[in-house]
């Protein structure tokens, strides 16, 4: 798997969907696997292009696919296979909780450049990233956030509420659940900044960290860093505030807008 993954330039968190057929294969990546595990009869690189075509076209987001960069995609293959999605983010709502009109105002303010023509596409692909929820099979999602998420005014009063209230409302543990870090807590594991862990059903299939930065995501599936941040994920758990009481802070804050 290590020289699959080096002779491609990909973690082998991405091999190991690609060969559970969790992920799709672009043709360039695919040749050279072939090339690298010695399969040289034409008839059998035939099927099995075809195959990687066919599975390419698999994900929901393939309608969007001109519109999206490989690395995007590789995203949304990680987030939509995963059966457990243990997220922290401090400074905003995450993508798969975001409203409308949130998503709409962050992604016009964000450091990105992007085409007015191309706004209203961005802001659907977020909003069905969150069909994850309603399909069969759907995965657990434990969402810890700050407190400084709640009072930060993203587009002003008639952004910020209807996104509280949202909170308020899909909050169903143990399926789905939203913690919330106060600032009393003082200093916590989470200060280094957002990260989600993504684990799979196949237990052949290696758990990923999704690291946040200003350009992108970073993937992370060494065992090692791995298993750090699922420490620090459970870390924080003990940190936020229970189910129930992080819901009456996020009600203060809706009451706080008005």
């Amino acid at each position: 798997m290590e020289a699959a993954a080096e002779r491609i330039d990909a973690d082998r968190s991405k091999v190991s969907r690609m060969e559970n057929g969790r992920q799709g294969v672009r043709r360039l990546e695919l040749e050279a696997m072939l090339q690298l595990y010695g399969v040289e009869d034409q008839q059998t690189q035939t099927a099995l292009l075809s195959l990687a075509r066919e599975g390419r076209r698999k994900g929901w987001w393939h309608q969007h696919s001109s519109s999206l960069s490989p690395r995007l995609q590789e995203q949304l293959s990680i987030e939509s296979d995963a059966a457990r999605i243990a997220a922290y983010q401090p400074l905003l709502v995450p993508g798969l909780l975001q409203t409308e009109s949130y998503a709409r105002e962050l992604i016009h303010q964000s450091g990105h450049a992007v085409p007015e023509d191309r706004m209203e596409t961005y802001v659907s692909l977020r909003m069905a990233r969150q069909e994850i929820f309603t399909r069969e099979a759907a995965p657990q999602y434990l969402c810890i956030i700050d407190e400084a998420v709640l009072r930060r005014a993203v587009g002003g009063p008639e952004v910020m509420k209807p996104q509280l209230e949202k909170l308020l409302e899909i909050n169903n543990p143990p399926e789905l659940s939203v913690q919330v870090v106060p600032f009393s807590q003082g200093w916590h594991a989470g200060l280094d900044g957002p990260f989600s862990v993504y684990t799979y059903p196949d237990p052949l299939d290696l758990d990923v960290v999704g690291i946040d930065y200003l350009d992108g995501n970073l993937y992370v599936e060494d065992d090692a860093a791995v298993d750090k941040f699922r420490r620090a994920f459970e870390q924080l758990r003990t940190s936020a505030l229970a189910s129930k009481q992080s819901m009456h802070l996020i009600s203060q804050a809706v009451r706080d807008i008005d």
